[in-house]
């Protein structure tokens, strides 16, 4: 093993007992999710696609014993059609399973190159498995967590994670090519927009159009705000500068929390990873149950998974796939700007540009994804937490302790810090940070109103049309659901919405609760 490799290693090992020494199953398998992470390394989507599939799986397996044992402090399951779960199954060993089955699913537990990943997966499940009972609660939660984590990963199978990655360059300035301040990569993953996403309708349900509307990529590369992203100007934070190696404005904090937000390295936890870190230390503070935490990590996940598939609609599906700041400043093709200046000469102060276009910041798509949903879970945005990072554990050169943290008295706070990072770090505009913020907190919201729901959500769960009322259209809606019974018929109509009571069927026990909701009339206040 490779002194390099050996560090790696060292840091995903050690790492396992940082935040939770002895968490619950979840919290656990957070841990082996990015000590694995740390190992594979690789890009940040299919980081984000394995999260969501590893986190609402242990959901699904506790809430679905939660639903057999107290409906109605339950919640609405993920996956739709799943069978009811024995009664007083293991809810520990449920979860501990489905885990388990998702990370064999998606990593090799046997590997030449890496078989520490398989010891470390297999080890967590035997680990948890040893401090259940035997007996049949024990073997109920067991095989019951089998089945929802092969229900999980047959849904996900056909998604789209392993479409075309080809990738025509553009020629034209503007146009995203590999940089020249590092090796020649292919372009990560530009298939990604397409993927089936986790809880929003579709990549492209909230694209943002700032560049599209400057026309075309040559209408954006003359224009004043296009320069003003490079030199900065009284309102937008210029790149140039700011993000240059040797920076005449950029503070020792600035340069601090650009490494800090950094984590992209193979080695690291990724960005995914180091949001779930947030996710752990809240919930350690707050004394989170085992149900709270599998909701609280399946709508995290949920919504980082759709955070890369929505920046990376808007880096690879419009029409303009913008370069990187070091080809913008050094004009490696002439941009026929008038005000700016070409510096053939400049570095960012990362020693590595993402392979891939730099609008929107996908750091800060899933940043502001985390802060939204972690402010609606909380009921407020206001919640201090300390954490660190894996980059200077993998990146001793830049100086810093390995364990140097940040403290943060707010979400959205960490957020905008991690999305302003990027262009302290040098790699990314302004409007890369703005819009990927607006964009994760767009996201966020759609998932967390739309997704692991409480399954007594008050009469206006039959608002069908959503329109604040329980009336005729309503019903006519309800009707030709109820006519096709099973959800998991492909040609349901309207997605299911009539199945009520989240069963999988939309029968006689929804037409009652419809039905007491006609009679209402009026979605409450």
């Amino acid at each position: 093993m490779r002194v390099r490799e050996f560090a790696i290693l060292m840091v995903a090992v050690s790492s396992l007992g940082v935040v939770n020494a002895r968490g619950d199953v979840v919290t656990e398998w957070i841990d082996t999710y990015n000590a694995v992470t740390r190992l594979s390394g690789g890009a940040p989507c299919p980081i984000s696609r394995s999260g969501p599939m590893l986190c609402l799986a242990m959901y699904d397996a506790v809430n679905s014993i939660d639903r057999v044992e107290n409906f109605a402090s339950s919640f609405k399951p993920y996956q739709r059609t799943l069978a009811p779960a024995p009664a007083g199954s293991s809810r520990e060993a449920a979860a501990a399973t489905a885990a388990y089955t998702i990370m064999a699913g998606t990593h090799p537990l046997q590997s030449d190159d890496q078989p520490m990943i398989g010891v470390l997966i297999q080890g967590r499940y035997d680990d948890q498995l040893v401090l259940i009972p035997d007996g049949p609660s024990k073997a109920n939660g067991i095989a019951f967590g089998e089945a929802v984590g092969a229900q999980m990963l047959l849904l996900r199978f056909q998604d789209g994670y392993d479409g075309d990655p080809s990738y025509t360059l553009g020629g034209q300035p503007g146009d995203w090519r590999p940089t020249p301040d590092s090796q020649v990569l292919q372009p990560f993953t530009p298939h990604w927009g397409n993927v089936v996403p986790w809880g929003i309708e579709h990549g492209s349900q909230f694209r943002p159009a700032r560049l599209t509307d400057n026309g075309t990529m040559h209408d954006l590369m003359v224009c004043s705000a296009y320069a003003e992203q490079i030199n900065g100007s009284q309102d937008v934070p210029g790149v140039k500068d700011l993000g240059a190696r040797v920076s005449a404005s950029r503070t020792t904090d600035q340069t601090e929390a650009a490494w800090f937000w950094a984590n992209d390295r193979d080695g690291t936890s990724k960005p995914p990873g180091q949001l779930l870190s947030i996710v752990q230390v809240v919930s350690e503070a707050k004394g989170l149950t085992l149900s709270e935490n599998a909701r609280l990590f399946g709508l995290i996940a949920l919504g980082m998974g759709d955070a890369c598939i929505a920046a990376w609609d808007a880096k690879y599906n419009t029409p303009i796939d913008l370069w990187r700041p070091i080809d913008a400043i050094r004009e490696t093709m002439n941009d026929g700007n008038a005000e700016t200046v070409a510096d053939p000469a400049w570095l960012p102060l990362a020693d590595f540009t993402p392979p891939f276009p730099a609008y929107v910041s996908g750091h800060a798509t899933f940043a502001a994804v985390m802060a939204s949903i972690m402010a609606q879970y909380f009921g407020t945005d206001n919640v201090t937490f300390t954490i660190g990072s894996d980059e200077f554990s993998v990146h001793p050169s830049l100086g810093y302790p390995a364990n140097l943290t940040r403290t943060f008295t707010s979400f959205s706070a960490a957020a905008w810090e991690n999305a302003m990072s990027r262009l302290w770090l040098g790699v990314h505009y302004y409007w890369d940070a703005v819009d990927g913020n607006a964009l994760g907190y767009e996201v966020g919201e759609f998932d967390f109103a739309h997704h692991l729901r409480p399954v007594n959500a008050g009469p206006c769960v039959a608002d069908l049309t959503t329109d604040g009322l329980v009336e005729d259209a309503d019903f006519v809606m309800f009707a030709a659901q109820y006519d096709a019974y099973d959800c998991a018929t492909s040609a349901m109509a309207n997605g299911c919405s009539g199945d009520l009571n989240s069963d999988g069927v939309v029968d006689d026990a929804d037409f009652v609760l419809f039905a007491t909701a006609y009679d209402e009339y009026l979605c409450p206040e």
